[in-house]
């Protein structure tokens, strides 16, 4: 295989889905330059039609943007599909199994995650108003909602191994950002036993460790542009 050019990925590396296209980039070898900035920040606006990341800047002459993460996810497959993140032939699940568990992560775990639990604990706890107490009652509902997600995804998972036990998978590098996050606020707690097992094993993974600087787990926050 020719040597890649380096590319460009747009977004801040406290973005769930940004960290999910990097890892997969440092998993599949292929160089490139992270440009650190926050959702609907000057820089995001100007490569996203609604100032959302990540998007994935490609090298040559038309510099095409590819600004979805399932889209970005294709074109990454598209040029090394080597080490391969799907499920093999033989296996006991369909292909397209590992994309149902992405499309529940996405459109369902995201929101529950983020946007319900988790930047709420943060914006709390940063602004130093309520006790611990008091956040939590704010967050009990969104807490149930979580609860209610974290209990339908172990159902999808292998007993042990990746979620598709020995086949590391995209669909594992969809769900780790936001389990990480999770982890690192006190509602990570109501993270289960099969969860906690796999997290130890993607926390082994050199992309999982390349990938950690400047996330919430790091101590990170995201960037003002």
């Amino acid at each position: 295989m020719s040597p890649i050019a380096q590319h460009t990925l747009v977004g801040t590396p406290f973005s769930t889905f940004t960290r999910t296209i990097s890892l997969g980039l440092h998993r599949k070898d292929i160089p490139f330059h992270q440009v650190h900035t926050a959702p609907h920040s000057a820089t995001a606006n100007a490569h996203h039609p609604f100032g959302f990341l990540p998007t994935l800047i490609i090298p040559g002459d038309g510099k095409i943007k590819l600004r979805e993460t399932q889209a970005i996810v294709r074109y990454v497959d598209r040029v090394v599909p080597e080490p391969s993140l799907h499920l093999p032939e033989g296996d006991s699940h369909s292909p397209e199994q590992m994309w149902e568990v992405v499309s529940l992560i996405a459109a369902f775990g995201f929101p529950k995650v983020e946007p319900g639990v988790v930047k709420k604990r943060v914006a709390a706890g940063d602004q130093g108003k309520l006790s611990d107490a008091e956040i939590r009652a704010q967050l009990k509902e969104g807490v149930a909602e979580l609860k209610r997600f974290l209990a339908v995804i172990e159902s999808f998972m292998a007993p042990d191994g990746y979620i598709f036990g020995e086949n590391l998978t995209w669909a594992d590098y969809f769900l780790y950002p936001l389990m990480a996050d999770l982890e690192a606020i006190p509602e990570g707690e109501v993270i289960g036993t099969r969860i906690r097992a796999w997290m130890t094993k993607m926390k082994a993974l050199p992309e999982v460790e390349k990938t950690f600087e400047k996330t919430l787990a790091a101590g990170g926050r995201p960037p003002s542009d």
